[in-house]
């Protein structure tokens, strides 16, 4: 028996047993892969492929993210890259956006299907790390074969899900691998610096998103998420990231009402991690200012009137 019918007997033995997916996330993806989205793990056609205006349409619609995921993108590259890796960004949809790959590397994942305008979502290429990532929003590693298709045992998929400002999931970002010699501990040690750049991605878009608001980091008992408040020049929270939303209580998802911080936070028992925060970015900027409030809140990007307004409910005095 070769290792590809040993594969798609495998994962069709297994997608089958409801009481593996119950015990499993792999074998819940493949039974999702087999049953929910009618695939063969034998099907040897290539992953779809948006082209011409459909995929313009796309890269247009996600402009933004992209601009700012570049350089984040680059700095991963320049870490993974060297090893036979390739960086993918994907929209919500798992339509690859964005990618570095090595010009030696290239035609092995072009043949692959990992090219901007592919389709990874998992109802169209079964369980594969951009798809389940998306489909579970989690952080996920799929290796070798792990994933559905047989014709993608090949490779090691390592992805993060990056969130959008109203806390919706609105993209992934994805390390593949061509090395036959890649381990799962390896794997691991790239997926750390792939969740540290999704969310470093995260917050830069949310930070985008609200570049006329102070935006200040609460605390968090997960340190992998970006946990940010946007408020505004009234002292208004107007925007948090999912995880902000989780930690404060707000709706998980869509725009978010107004509502004036100190009605969220209090102040009964102290300062909270907000204030906390906001009360070290004053100082930093009075420091930074000599003690100068007006370059101080030129800093801040706010007026001088409101800086000395926040410096008395802070507690901090001109000294």
């Amino acid at each position: 028996m070769t290792k590809t019918v040993a594969h798609i007997e495998k994962v069709l033995e297994v997608a089958n047993s409801t009481s593996a997916a119950a015990l499993s996330r792999l074998a819940a993806s493949w039974r999702r892969s087999a049953e929910r989205h009618g695939l063969d793990p034998g099907e040897h056609r290539g992953p779809r492929r948006l082209e011409g205006t459909h995929l313009c349409e796309r890269l247009g619609a996600f402009e933004k993210l992209m601009t700012v995921a570049a350089p984040r993108l680059d700095n991963l590259y320049s870490l993974v890259g060297q090893s036979g890796c390739a960086v993918l960004l994907t929209d919500d949809d798992g339509v690859v956006l964005d990618q570095r790959i090595s010009a030696a590397d290239t035609a092995v994942f072009e043949a692959w299907g990992l090219c901007v305008g592919a389709d990874w979502s998992e109802r169209h290429e079964g369980t594969n790390g951009i798809g389940t990532c998306l489909a579970e929003q989690r952080r996920v590693i799929i290796h070798r074969d792990e994933h559905f298709y047989a014709r993608n045992t090949a490779m090691s998929c390592i992805d993060a899900p990056i969130y959008g400002a109203e806390g919706q999931i609105m993209a992934a970002l994805d390390v593949s691998s061509a090395r036959a010699d890649q381990t799962e501990a390896f794997n691991r040690l790239i997926g750390a610096q792939v969740a540290q750049t999704a969310r470093a991605i995260e917050e830069a878009n949310f930070r985008a998103a609200f570049e006329k608001a102070r935006i200040v980091v609460a605390e968090s008992d997960d340190a992998e998420a970006a946990t940010l408040l946007a408020v505004d020049d009234h002292d208004l929270i107007i925007g948090a990231t999912r995880e902000a939303r989780r930690v404060f209580g707000f709706d998980p998802l869509g725009a978010l009402a107004p509502r004036p911080a100190n009605d969220v936070l209090g102040r009964a028992d102290g300062p909270t991690g907000f204030e906390k925060a906001e009360r070290a970015a004053v100082i930093r900027a009075l420091t930074r200012a000599g003690g100068n409030v007006s370059e101080a809140a030129r800093q801040l990007g706010i007026g001088r009137a409101t800086l000395y307004r926040r410096m008395k409910r802070l507690g901090l005095d001109q000294t």
